[in-house]
């Protein structure tokens, strides 16, 4: 039976290597994982999903049961991977007994196992004796101490497409938005009957999935929401599972398995002895690893490790970073901190500024409102960056692409020098070049020399074209 996989996590390139070699289909893959292998990966919808635990100890394997079942078999790489499978898999309707009320959530006694019900996840008031069905959010491994955490709404399908209960219309998660708007305007274009009281959530993935891709996973989602709905109806009762969309086994991988999994990656990209072994130890070991195979690795294969270099020293998801704007002049004018909101390993860093009121955009001769919000992608090595402003509701309000000396992502700031010369979109679609007139005022003045003026000239005009 061959399987399509979507594989994550630090052991994501020797489980590619060892899921191909059984002829199974790897699907969804990572940037790193389509640059390392000679394959063609399919943006295909996945019947298992293999993601690393969050202590890197093993795996969680998820899907339809046979599909699970064939997949474990070849993950098994030494004597000392062991499997367990879970009796809360992801997905899995439980009828429930709160047998313990704490600070921010509930203690539930599911019958094969117990369960966490954070109160923000419940749908209505939760106390000691409560009779209440819920569903695992998400599944924890056995030789972790904490529980499957649970919600009281229903959720149908962990692939491509999911459908809420309890809601209506199409959301797309995902911060690229026109690719979100058009997923949202293709899916009634799809032909799949979605049933009444359930909305559809998109994953970031689908953006890039064609249209039977789609409603295939639609199709499925469907289907498991029509068969929620016979428990929806269905008085609660004492505890135990009422269905079970998914399968979920657990992989623990010993020092054997590990470092069986650095040979699986060692045939595929340079690989440290005890790769595996180190990175299982911590999130900065981790990032250690990758930072030292980029650096010997052969020359060509990567000019700059960026998304190991700023794994280990930022700025990564969550972090702050300042915007240096440099100015031809020798000054530096910092453009304020904001929000690492995006961290691409290719090179892309999204900061989200909240701005305050008062003034108007350069070009834009809009107003700068109190509450409006600024979204900037760099992208290290370009030269040029995108901000897009947004009202607080959302609207938009225009994009200004600054042309600069190639982007550099330090750990606290982002740097360039502008080079005047700027490239507009307004809200209305219109593109506009502006500044031409600074930039030849700053060659006149010897600040610039004529080869970086005619770059900064070269870059405006494609991307006057491009927009």
């Amino acid at each position: 039976m061959t399987v399509r996989v979507r594989v994550r996590g630090i052991y994501a390139t020797a489980l590619t290597h060892v899921l191909l070699e059984a002829g199974h289909d790897v699907v969804q893959a990572s940037p790193p994982i389509r640059r390392r292998f000679e394959e063609s990966f399919d943006d295909a919808d996945h019947d298992v999903a293999v993601e690393t635990t969050d202590d890197r100890q093993g795996v969680g394997v998820t899907g339809a049961s046979s599909r699970v079942a064939s997949a474990t078999a070849e993950l098994r790489v030494a004597a000392d991977t062991l499997a367990w499978p879970s009796p809360t898999p992801v997905g899995a309707v439980f009828d429930a007994r709160v047998v313990e009320t704490r600070g921010r959530g509930a203690v539930c006694d599911l019958g094969p196992a117990e369960g966490y019900l954070p109160y923000d996840a419940a749908e209505a008031h939760v106390d000691d004796g409560d009779t209440l069905r819920v569903q695992v959010r998400t599944d924890r491994p056995p030789w972790c101490d904490r529980r499957p955490e649970l919600g009281t709404g229903l959720e149908a399908g962990t692939g491509l497409a999911t459908l809420d209960a309890g809601r209506d219309g199409v959301r797309v998660d995902t911060r690229d938005d026109a690719a979100g708007r058009e997923l949202a305007g293709m899916t009634d274009l799809l032909g799949v009957e979605v049933p009444d009281g359930w909305g559809v959530r998109w994953r970031h993935a689908a953006t890039a999935a064609d249209m039977e891709t789609l409603r295939g996973a639609l199709e499925r989602a469907v289907e498991t929401a029509e068969a929620l709905d016979a428990v929806r109806g269905e008085p609660v009762g004492g505890p135990t599972r009422r269905a079970s969309p998914a399968a979920s086994t657990w992989l623990w991988f010993g020092r054997e398995s590990r470092f069986a999994l650095d040979d699986h990656r060692r045939a595929v990209t340079a690989t440290m002895p005890g790769h595996h072994r180190i990175k299982a130890g911590s999130e900065s070991a981790s990032a250690g690893v990758d930072f030292a195979e980029a650096l010997c690795s052969p020359a060509g294969e990567d000019e700059f490790p960026f998304g190991v270099v700023t794994r280990q020293f930022g700025p990564v998801e969550g972090e702050t970073v300042a915007i240096g704007h440099g100015k031809p002049d020798g000054r530096l004018i910092t453009l304020g901190r904001g929000e690492v909101v995006e961290h691409d390993p290719d090179g892309t860093v999204a900061v989200r500024r909240e701005l305050s009121g008062g003034g108007s955009y350069d070009a834009l001769d809009i107003p700068r409102e109190q509450g409006d919000t600024a979204l900037t992608k760099f992208r290290e090595g370009r030269w040029w960056y995108p901000t897009v402003y947004r009202s607080a509701g959302g609207k938009l309000k225009g994009t200004y692409v600054n042309v600069c000396t190639p982007v550099e992502c330090f750990p606290d700031v982002v740097r360039y020098v502008d080079l005047h010369v700027d490239v507009i979109k307004h809200a209305d679609g219109r593109v506009e070049r502006v500044d031409d007139a600074d930039l030849d005022a700053a060659v006149d003045a010897g600040e610039l020399s004529d080869d970086l003026a005619e770059k900064a000239r070269s870059v405006a005009t494609s991307l006057e074209k491009a927009l």
